[in-house]
């Protein structure tokens, strides 16, 4: 398991979001991006920098381009100078708004990237952080598959050679969808939030000992992969041990933690014989039906109880 600081390249942000070039060097494209939050600079356009996030993209609205207008050429000047002097990453203008020649001018003197979006201001920022909020996210490499099967995200792990890969193509072949084989990134993109994708050089491949490497997209078609799925159950494989005592009811609920977050989990034995595919299907249903409130477990005890109750009764 491999932990990662992560940062997002400019030029990715100029191509995702489409963004028009109005200062831009070719270098621009590798400044990183490191931090989630957004800055309106209102307040450091007036001069005030106490506080400052210089670290952070910079958005200019329609109440700064306001507040600028009404100032004289000169005044525009100065005023811009001191903020794209301060080693900000770039600004970006909403709403597609022109801007103005000394923006342009002092954009080129202090080297900062200039930008425009066609996107109202408060949707820009929105989307924008949205998007570094995934991208920026805590992240850590697993070894692993994940599918997503009936809807749920499910995290396969085990030994190596215990039967992984070969699971998650049984799956995608029963209709489900893979997302990642044999390495998983695995982002921590809120509080209670795991997603899971595959590193960009092995999406949609799958290493089968004994054949090779398939490419699942095209021997299933393109409704058999995902790009990301949320982490909701974790099923742990390993090669079945006679002498140690699996869970026989599943009352009692385990867990696995990855990121600080507690992602509900399974241990399913290998052997001969079984399988494996049907069976995380199940876990998958029966993991939905907790969700909803039904716990096929609890209902069995009970009524156990209830049984041993009665007789003792009578």
């Amino acid at each position: 398991m491999s932990y990662f600081t992560h940062s997002v390249k400019l030029g990715k942000i100029v191509k995702d979001f489409g963004l028009e070039k109005i200062v831009y060097y070719p270098e621009f494209d590798d400044i990183p991006i490191e931090s989630t939050d957004i800055n309106r600079p209102g307040l450091q356009l007036d001069g005030f920098f106490e506080y400052f996030g210089n670290e952070r993209v910079q958005v200019i609205g329609k109440v700064e381009m306001t507040f600028l207008a009404q100032m004289t050429p000169q005044q525009r000047y100065n005023s811009l100078y001191a903020f794209f002097s301060k080693g900000i990453p770039c600004v970006i203008i909403a709403r597609g708004m022109k801007p103005f020649p000394e923006m342009i001018e002092v954009a080129e003197k202090c080297r900062v990237p200039l930008l425009v979006t066609q996107e109202v201001t408060s949707r820009f920022v929105g989307n924008l952080i949205a998007y570094l909020n995934v991208e920026l996210a805590p992240m850590i490499t697993m070894h692993g598959e994940l599918v997503e099967v009936y809807g749920e995200g499910i995290l396969i792990l085990g030994e190596s050679g215990v039967g992984k890969s070969e699971t998650a193509l049984e799956l995608v072949k029963r209709g489900h969808r893979l997302v990642a084989d044999d390495l998983v990134e695995v982002r921590r993109v809120s509080s209670k939030t795991l997603v899971g994708s595959a590193p960009e050089v092995i999406r949609h491949f799958v290493e089968i000992r004994g054949i090779g490497i398939l490419d699942v997209k095209y021997l299933y078609g393109v409704g058999s992969v995902k790009l990301t799925e949320s982490i909701n159950l974790v099923v742990n494989m390993e090669l079945w041990n006679p002498e140690k005592n699996y869970e026989r009811l599943g009352v009692d609920e385990q867990y696995t933690e990855i990121l600080g977050i507690k992602v509900p989990s399974l241990t399913i034995p290998v052997r001969p014989g079984r399988n494996l595919a049907i069976i995380i299907e199940v876990a998958a249903m029966n993991h939905r039906q907790r969700l909803m409130g039904y716990n096929a477990a609890e209902k069995f005890t009970r009524r156990i109880t209830e049984d041993i109750n009665s007789e003792s009764k009578s």
